[in-house]
């Protein structure tokens, strides 16, 4: 079992509510165009199982059986906004090595625009390479350049970034991990374009030094903010340890908004006007899993904002994806399918569109989850659709419901159905605990919808058999199964409201 690390208190201070899973389709459908600007380096790891102590000293002899590689710095930012949809393009620095061409090539497989990116000859790109002794990492190894990119080189990324703000940007973010991108020149540049920038995130080590450009918005982590202002890293309550020192932090980094983030705590916004908000993470992770997950969160915030995502919307949203990569070996990004499946689940009662749906789906799927899908009006919810939804939950990982649409309903049920409208009922049925997915369908039957969701299972209750349901051919022809599970007559929706029509009658 991986270990988890209790999440420190943070009273008082107050947590936002959840972003909603459509907020990734509106990312997608606006692909805003992002400028990523900074230190792109590489991330490797080699793996294996340990067997025996060395003869030489005290240390695990590991016996490599893996290796792999993926974007680290402002490549990973880069990586994630691209990964939830949005138009990257990444003004870096490469060297012309073996590495450099690795980052390259990963880069552009996940949909990075490189045009602007800048190579120079003798070069060697930053890396970290982590040596995992069953899955555990006990070393690691850092190479790179001798120093800061050549002056001419400074020149070509800062004219890259002209011309890149030229061509039309929504946002640029600054990922400056102290490696030497941009460069003074580069700097100044941003300095004189910084009127023109809708939106300017910081990504920094040292955001203090990004002061001067008053940014949107900086991510420090706390051990980045106590260093910025002279102090210890915090420990206790992180979250109002920020609150207490905003007024500091805002005049540090000149920023309108400082995200603080807490690692196992989750995040904190720092507002210059107005009150704080904080979003938990949903299952604490230890520190040495959260590898690349602050990258994640600024591109997801970034992401959010350019979608038109309020500050604490944007906030749950970046959560939510860092929530996603702690989960997961190594440094990763965040796909639009996995943030609308995350979103989707702190959400269970909001009724998702189609498009959602699958795209939580695919990677439910990806997963391995076994996805049984029902359908109903469920228009007054009794103890029969309780128990109904538990047996249905049982057989798989993953229950859809899909609810009859308030014109849907009248047409079955008569005029005066429903009783409740279907916001209403999505939430209620959203908050029973076997419930994952709620959404909805016009039509009388669910056929088309389950053609596009494709059930392992299809579940129905009453006194039907499965030769009687429309939905069979379809779900069988899938390659789904069909079962009809037992029917409670006697807390029917029609039945109880028949009793409080007589009640009222008499």
């Amino acid at each position: 079992m991986t270990p988890t690390t209790t999440p420190r208190t943070t009273s008082g201070v107050p947590v936002v509510a959840p972003a909603p899973a459509g907020l990734v389709g509106t990312v997608r459908d606006r692909a805003p165009r992002v400028l990523v600007l900074g230190d792109a380096l590489l991330d490797g790891w080699v793996s294996g199982p340990v067997r025996r102590i060395g003869r030489d000293a005290p240390v695990p002899v590991v016996e490599p059986d893996s290796a792999s590689t993926a974007p680290g710095g402002a490549a990973n930012v880069a990586a994630n906004l691209a990964a939830l949809g949005a138009d990257v393009t990444l003004v870096a620095v490469f060297g012309d090595d073996a590495d450099g061409r690795a980052l390259r090539a990963s880069l552009l497989d996940l949909g990075v625009g490189l045009d602007r990116s800048v190579v120079e000859l003798g070069r060697a790109t930053s890396a970290k390479h982590r040596v995992l002794a069953a899955g555990q990492p006990v070393a690691r190894y850092d190479t790179g350049p001798d120093g800061p990119p050549r002056r001419s080189t400074d020149l070509a990324v800062a004219d890259a970034l002209s011309e890149a703000v030229a061509a039309g940007v929504d946002a640029v973010v600054v990922a400056d991990y102290g490696l030497g991108t941009p460069g003074p020149r580069a700097r100044r540049r941003l300095e004189r374009l910084r009127s023109g920038l809708p939106l300017l995130v910081v990504d920094a080590h040292d955001p203090g030094r990004w002061a001067g450009l008053a940014p949107d918005a900086v991510t420090p982590s706390a051990a980045e903010a106590a260093a910025l202002l002279g102090e210890p890293t915090p420990t206790g309550d992180r979250a109002a340890w920020g609150v207490e020192r905003a007024a500091a932090l805002h005049a540090a980094t000149g920023a309108t908004e400082v995200l603080l983030t807490l690692d196992v705590d989750g995040a904190v916004r720092l507002p210059v006007a107005g009150g704080p908000g904080r979003r938990p993470a949903e299952r604490p992770a230890v520190e040495s899993m959260a590898c690349g997950a602050g990258d994640t969160f600024t591109a997801a915030w970034t992401a959010a904002r350019c979608a038109g995502a309020d500050a604490d919307t944007a906030l749950a949203c970046a959560q939510s994806a860092a929530d996603v990569v702690v989960a997961r070996p190594g440094t990763v990004v965040c796909s639009a399918d996995a943030l609308t499946a995350r979103l989707a689940a702190g959400d269970r009662g909001t009724v998702l569109e189609h498009r959602d749906l699958l795209r939580a789906l695919d990677e439910h799927r990806r997963a391995g989850h076994r996805i049984v899908f029902t359908n109903g009006c469920f228009d007054v919810l009794h103890r029969g659709h309780v128990a109904y939804l538990r047996q249905a939950r049982a057989l798989g990982d993953v229950l859809v419901v899909a609810l009859n649409a308030d014109e849907s309903v009248a047409r079955l049920k008569g005029p005066e159905r429903p009783v409740n409208p279907l916001v209403d009922r999505a939430g209620v049925v959203g908050a029973v605990d076997a419930v994952d997915l709620v959404t909805s369908f016009d039509a009388d039957t669910p056929v088309d919808l389950i053609a596009q969701v494709r059930p392992h299972v299809y579940a129905k209750g009453g006194d039907y058999t499965a030769q009687m349901l429309p939905e069979t051919p379809v779900v069988e022809r899938l390659g789904g199964e069909v079962h009809v599970l037992s029917y409670l007559s006697d807390h029917s929706t029609t039945a109880i409201v028949a009793r409080i029509r007589a009640d009222t009658a008499s």
